[in-house]
């Protein structure tokens, strides 16, 4: 099995959502078997900002799953999307 890198959106409920408490949580509730490799912001609109979470996971059954229960349970995040998945050389 190889792995990957999977980018993973997480969308705050409001604008007035604390960024930094947000990514001191997402670090928190990284699973085991799972490296975060960054978290980047992206500025959305009227002043709201979407986290992109880089985590990278082995290619097994399930893949990102474990890591979006995990984030989607954060307190302060409207909804989670994975956007992209690329395979490791």
């Amino acid at each position: 099995m190889g792995e990957v890198v999977a980018t993973i959106k997480l969308m705050p409920e409001s604008p007035e959502v604390d960024l930094e408490a947000l990514k001191k949580e997402v670090r928190a509730r990284i699973p085991e078997g799972t490296e975060l490799h960054r978290i980047d912001e992206e500025p959305i609109a009227f002043g709201l900002v979407a986290l992109n979470v880089m985590v990278v996971v082995d290619d097994a059954e399930g893949g990102t799953e474990a890591a979006e229960e995990n984030l989607a349970g954060i307190e302060g995040i409207s909804n989670i999307e994975v956007t992209d998945v690329r395979r490791l050389m």
